[in-house]
């Protein structure tokens, strides 16, 4: 059973491979919306504050961390490159823009474009950082299935 949940995706059948992305962008999203929920009674922490207050906790940032990583190594293992960062990194980019989007701050006070593209970049990096060393504990090396590949297309 093991073999099978680390093996390639590319040597699985079609509906696995796109079943198993699935899954890990569903995940993604679900541990995003369990660590860092957002709590639709946003209110000035202060009187005639501008900030407002959300429920989030350094241990829900610590776990939400760890999963993405955990998902960005998984797949970095299984597939390709690119989508470890499509998985672990977009889905809670996008999920952090709709959140942020949705809570109107003063034109002067909107901090929210700066906050979220620099948590999509440290996100993003940490991503393709989990997913590089996770290759590197393939058994097969990329290099011989890439250049296997390259050789019967040009004959």
């Amino acid at each position: 059973m093991t073999e099978k949940l680390l093996r390639p995706l590319r040597t699985r059948p079609w509906p696995e491979r796109w079943l198993t992305r699935l899954l890990g962008a569903a995940l993604a999203a679900a541990a995003y919306r369990l660590c860092l929920p957002w709590d639709l009674r946003n209110r000035p922490e202060l009187e005639g504050s501008l900030s407002e207050t959300t429920p989030v906790t350094v241990i829900g940032v610590v776990v939400l961390a760890l999963v993405l990583l955990l998902l960005a190594a998984y797949f970095g293992h299984r597939d390709a490159l690119a989508w470890p960062l499509l998985l672990a990194a977009v889905v809670p980019a996008a999920l952090m823009y709709v959140s942020f989007h949705t809570h109107p701050e003063p034109p002067d006070a909107a901090v929210w474009p700066l906050a979220w593209a620099f948590f999509t970049l440290v996100i993003g990096a940490w991503a393709l950082v989990a997913a590089s060393v996770a290759r590197q504990f393939r058994k097969e090396p990329v290099d011989r299935v890439a250049e296997g590949w390259l050789i019967r297309a040009h004959r």
